[in-house]
């Protein structure tokens, strides 16, 4: 399902998502390079799926440790909703676990509104992107829909938007995309806002888009699969990788 092309509105997503937590947001802000080089923080993400979804488990090991080490000087303070300074770590499972749920709740989402139908049903992919998770340092990860909900529920009781939520949204909306692609992320980021659950867009301060963002994201996505012959880029890459280890194997 990760390499399905409703990934590409479920990033934007989960971008939103990740800035309701004021200390996963305040780690974006104070260490994160995404304003001057948004391609290269994007790219890094991307990889990182990537290989948990489509490599071996020592790959998604490797990768997840990588992120984990770029991680550990991530550090500082930050105030909470309730107006008291807390420390924060980007390594931290509070945060670690925060990230995992919103990237779930974007991929399911996502694929809910432009896949189709998920093997095994939202519950399997819950449970199976748990894995992901845990090779990240999340404890006990959810596994089913409604437990992935209740995380995100008890999370969102102390969301907190303030300009540092303000200036990364206002940074999603215009991330000065080059060429064609600058040219279409408004659909995407379009479709991103109209997926949204009402009550993520209100914590966001964001308003459902007047014009028929999920259509047009729909169409949009029609093209790019017709395109590109129904496979993602990241599943051709992957495809041909079990190709050249089947080839070796026999």
């Amino acid at each position: 399902m990760n390499g399905a092309l409703p990934t590409l509105v479920a990033g934007i997503r989960a971008l939103l998502l990740q800035t309701l937590h004021p200390g996963a947001m305040a780690g974006v802000h104070d260490w994160s390079r995404y304003r001057e080089d948004p391609l290269a923080r994007l790219d890094g993400t991307v990889r990182w799926v990537a290989v948990t979804t489509f490599g071996d488990r020592r790959a998604a090991a490797a990768a997840s440790a990588f992120v984990s080490r770029l991680h550990e000087h991530v550090q500082g303070t930050y105030v909470d909703a309730k107006g008291a300074e807390r420390a924060y770590a980007a390594n931290d499972e509070e945060l670690l676990r925060w990230v995992h749920d919103a990237f779930t709740e974007a991929f399911l989402g996502a694929h809910e509104l432009w896949g189709g139908p998920i093997p095994g049903g939202p519950d399997a992919y819950v449970r199976e992107w748990a894995e992901a998770g845990r090779l990240m340092g999340v404890t006990d990860p959810p596994t089913t829909v409604a437990a992935l909900r209740g995380e995100m529920t008890a999370f969102l009781a102390d969301a907190k938007r303030d300009e540092r939520v303000v200036e990364t949204v206002h940074f999603l909306r215009r991330p000065g995309l080059p060429g064609l692609t600058g040219r279409l992320y408004p659909i995407l980021f379009g479709g991103a806002v109209a997926s949204l659950e009402p009550q993520h867009r209100e914590l966001l301060g964001l308003r459902r888009p007047r014009w028929p963002a999920i259509t047009l994201t729909r169409l949009l996505l029609a093209v790019a699969r017709r395109a590109l012959g129904g496979i993602s880029p990241s599943e051709r890459n992957a495809r041909a990788r079990v190709a050249r280890l089947a080839a070796a194997g026999g």
